[in-house]
């Protein structure tokens, strides 16, 4: 095979491997994105009950100081699911960035294969050409020695 496209082929592997990295950072960020978003909604499932104990603690009535506690309680949920808010953002964009990344490599690796292909054809038909150069200059050869050969037999005068 020619070097040219040996190199080709080489130069396509890398992409291939750009493209696998990619896609592999690609999941694992899902995966991480999957896990903040399981996060998310412990914690919304967190406040929600607390809530729910608090209604049924304080339809009986509670001192001021409980209140209070309980407010700080809520405001530290409040603020770790704004985090965590933040979190699923920062993955969102982390994923949404990936996604390209994805995408060029595999619009790379496209066109080095089509590229390839295209050298691997043109390759192909010059040899192709130059086997029918070399065919046709031997059929003229073979016919140019019949053709004397035949002159040579037949006599001149007849």
């Amino acid at each position: 095979m020619n070097t040219a496209i040996q190199t080709l082929n080489k130069v396509v592997e890398l992409a291939q491997k750009r493209r696998d990295e990619a896609l592999g950072q690609m999941a694992q960020l899902q995966r991480e994105m999957t896990q903040a978003q399981d996060q998310m909604q412990q914690l919304s499932s967190y406040a929600e009950e607390a809530q729910a104990r608090w209604s049924q603690r304080s339809s009986t009535g509670v001192h001021a100081q409980v209140l209070h506690h309980h407010r700080q309680f809520m405001h530290k949920i409040d603020h770790a699911a704004a985090f965590q808010r933040g979190v699923l953002g920062q993955r969102q964009a982390q994923i949404d960035q990936a996604q390209q990344r994805v995408h060029v490599t595999e619009r790379d690796l496209a066109g080095l294969r089509r590229y390839t292909e295209r050298k691997v054809q043109a390759l192909l038909h010059s040899a192709q050409r130059q086997e029918q150069k070399q065919t046709d200059e031997m059929a003229l050869s073979i016919y140019l020695r019949q053709r004397l050969a035949r002159t040579a037999i037949t006599p001149k005068g007849a």
